[in-house]
Parts: C-alpha cells; sequence; structure tokens
C-alpha cells in the first residue's frame, strides 16, 4: 500500500471528533448540517472521519451553524490549518485552549496503550497529591485555581481505564528512577507507589519496571513515548492508523507514518522484553520502594 501523501492524519481525525460533538450538541443530524452549509452528506461524512482537510474559514461556518463558542472556534480554525500540514508539532498554547486537549480525544478513542515513562508517574496513574506537585512545577506562575482545574482535569481522565465500556489495555513500562524520585515528599510518593501496586492488579493493565542494572538500553534513546492503537474493523483493518506520542516541555509530538510507529512498537518491544523486569518482580520493586518511602 503506498504512504499516504498528506503526512499525519491526527489534526484531521481530532478536527473531525471535535466537529462531530459539536453536531451533536447543536442536535443537527447529517443530513440537517449539510442542507445548512449547503453540502453533500458525503463530504460531511469525510470531514467527521478525517478523511480530508478542512479550510479554517470552513471550520469556521461549520462552528458557527452549529453555535460553538468562540474560543472552540478559534482552536478549531487553527487546528483546521494543520490539517494541511506535512507533519504535526502542536505547542501547550499555541492553539488549542485549555481544556481541549488532542491527546485526550485520541487517549479516549484507542483501544490498546503501549507506554515507556523515564522520569515520572504517568497522568493515567497519577494520586491527586503527586498530579497537584507536578502540575505546579510545570506551571509556576498559575493561580492556585488554574492549578486546581488542571489536576482535576487529568484525575477525571483517569476514568478511562475504569470505565464500564470498553476500557482500553494498557502495557507501561516505568524507569526505576520514577520509583526512586520523591515527588511532594515521602508520604505522596509512598501513597503514590502503593497506588500503583494497586492499579498493577487491574485486568486491563500490565506494568514492568526497567531496572537500573539493565543499563543502556532501548528507552535510554528513545524517550518516553506511548503508543495508541484503534479499533480493528471487520475486514482487519484499523479504523485509525496507530499514533505515537511523544510528550516534550514546550510541545507535543504526534507520529503516525507506518515507519516512525513501527520503529517505537520495536523500541518497545524491546525494552518490555529486554530490559524490563517481569510483572511479578516489577510488583515486589514497586512495594519494596513504597515501604522505604514510608520509612522515611
Amino acid at each position: 500500500m503506498p504512504e499516504r501523501s498528506v503526512g499525519s492524519t491526527v489534526p484531521r481525525r481530532q478536527l473531525g471528533r471535535y466537529l462531530r460533538d459539536l453536531r451533536g450538541k447543536a442536535r443537527l443530524t447529517v443530513r440537517a448540517a449539510a442542507r445548512e452549509l449547503e453540502w453533500s452528506e458525503a463530504k460531511m461524512w469525510r470531514i467527521e472521519t478525517g478523511q480530508t482537510s478542512l479550510r479554517s474559514h470552513d471550520a469556521e461556518t461549520m462552528c458557527r451553524v452549529y453555535g460553538a463558542p468562540a474560543d472552540i472556534t478559534e482552536a478549531l480554525m487553527g487546528l483546521a490549518k494543520e490539517t494541511k500540514a506535512k507533519g504535526w508539532w502542536h505547542s501547550y498554547g499555541d492553539v488549542i485552549p485549555e481544556g481541549f486537549d488532542v491527546y485526550i480525544g485520541l487517549e479516549e478513542a484507542a483501544t490498546s496503550l503501549e507506554s515507556y515513562e523515564a522520569e515520572l508517574v504517568p497522568g493515567l496513574l497519577q494520586t491527586e497529591a503527586y498530579a497537584r506537585a507536578v502540575v505546579r512545577e510545570h506551571n509556576p506562575h498559575g493561580t492556585e485555581e488554574e492549578i486546581e482545574q488542571r489536576v482535576q482535569l487529568r484525575i477525571a481522565r483517569q476514568t478511562l481505564l475504569t470505565r464500564s465500556a470498553g476500557p482500553p489495555t494498557l502495557r507501561l513500562v516505568l524507569n526505576e528512577a520514577i520509583l526512586h524520585r520523591t515527588v511532594a515528599g515521602a508520604a505522596v510518593m509512598a501513597e503514590q507507589l502503593r497506588h500503583l501496586g494497586n492499579v498493577a492488579e487491574w485486568h486491563n493493565v500490565t506494568m514492568r519496571v526497567v531496572p537500573f542494572t539493565a543499563g543502556l538500553h532501548r528507552g535510554v534513546l528513545s524517550g518516553p513515548f506511548v503508543i495508541l492503537r484503534f479499533p480493528v474493523l471487520g475486514d482487519g483493518t484499523d479504523a485509525e492508523p496507530p499514533t505515537v506520542y511523544a510528550d516534550g516541555f514546550t510541545g507535543s509530538l504526534y507520529l503516525d507514518k507506518p515507519k516512525e510507529v513501527d520503529a517505537f512498537a520495536d523500541a518497545f518491544d524491546n525494552i518490555w522484553n529486554t530490559a524490563a523486569l517481569d510483572e511479578h518482580a516489577s510488583q515486589r520493586l514497586i512495594s519494596d520502594m513504597a515501604r522505604k518511602h514510608e520509612q522515611l
């Protein structure tokens, strides 16, 4: 199969999701919306499923028909510009307003997550106290109200793994440094590690730890990342292409070209099968570190 000519599909897919949600909130059917916009239903389907790019002017028109607020309209106009890009680098605060997170949309649609974390417990598994410390450090000039809003958004997002309707599977590898790094004091760390131990027993979560003794391994070279995979259609093809997400200090990288995804999938398999301890040894190490923090 030839490689897609239009780079990343991430902004197209996300734009389609947001526009579909807005249409639903406006209580408009595809037919009614197409009639109002003077477009064909086929065009509406292509937009909402991320099959085509969209001009920012057209996104603005759709938002006006759907009664979207100004900040959402501005965000989707910015996202529409990215649908024509050959690759996609989204810097926080540049296009997407607070609470309108592209990654969260991908995460909610995924059926499986494969994640390697090098420095911190991932947001999906952070306790509230741990999350508050991380958010505050990342937003040193934020007000207490802003900090709390971000924390609560992160905590609310965690229901993804426990939802009743098909929660995704999570395979997570943690670098041992995460267990040692004291975030917000020993008591908070002990609570966080106990929480990790509990989560590791959930039916849809598998967790491993890469010990310091593993030395140089693929994760040292790749840095932290998440591979998101989506539902498989009846004919065996993916409903959406797998996507790699890498969170950075000033922005987030989204990759969905087959060669890119394959490279990270190979790195994850290497970390999981070669560098990491098995689940039982990992659980023991997490439990041991929790006790050490409790004794501090």
